[in-house]
């Protein structure tokens, strides 16, 4: 099984938690030619960036590891490079750097370097930024609140399709009996991985 193929399980799974664009590009048909691939580089400071907002995002508990510790930081900008075309990866990395210069102006220093209280608060921020976007078409707003969509949907697809995510933070049985879509969970059991 081939990487998308394995994300579009995944994706399934998540339901409704990816957004349509995101299950778009898992569920097309196509390949990206490979001139598209790589159209830009992320620095090693965007990729802390990327890692505290995915850690944000899902952060560690008492029972599993965060996507921190799943290591979604590097698999966001792996699948940036691999699976969307030029135009995508280029206005996801103009509102990473635009989320970026907002944190610096606002704070005098880089996301990943402020304090966790502040992280969220920048991020339930934009959160509403990019739900106001869908009815108010701000062209400004275009690349950041994109950035958000997509950061998100990919911190979710990396997280539950990694180690920590199948086996820590759902439920997982090795050796899976029949396939029983209405079977009962205990209370406060854990969804199934597999």
């Amino acid at each position: 099984m081939d990487r998308r193929e394995a994300l579009r399980s995944v994706a399934i799974l998540l339901g409704t938690a990816i957004s349509a664009g995101t299950t778009d590009m898992l569920f097309s048909s196509y390949t990206i030619p490979e001139s598209e691939k790589n159209a830009v580089t992320f620095t090693a400071d965007q990729l802390k960036t990327l890692t505290e907002i995915a850690d944000v995002i899902i952060p560690t508990t008492k029972s599993s590891g965060g996507a921190k510790a799943a290591g979604v930081g590097k698999f966001i900008p792996m699948m940036i490079n691999d699976c969307y075309t030029a135009k995508q990866q280029q206005s996801f990395y103009n509102g990473l750097n635009a989320f970026e210069a907002r944190a610096k102006k606002t704070y005098k220093k880089s996301f990943a370097l402020i304090p966790l209280a502040e992280r969220k608060k920048m991020l339930t921020v934009l959160r509403q930024e990019t739900l106001d976007q869908k009815a108010n078409k701000v062209p400004e707003m275009v690349d950041i609140t994109y950035f958000f969509t997509v950061v998100r949907d990919l911190t979710s697809l990396g997280y539950f399709s990694s180690e920590i995510g199948c086996t820590k933070a759902r439920e997982y049985v090795a050796i899976p009996g029949s396939y029983d879509g209405a079977y009962p969970l205990k209370p406060g059991q854990k969804s199934w991985a597999t």
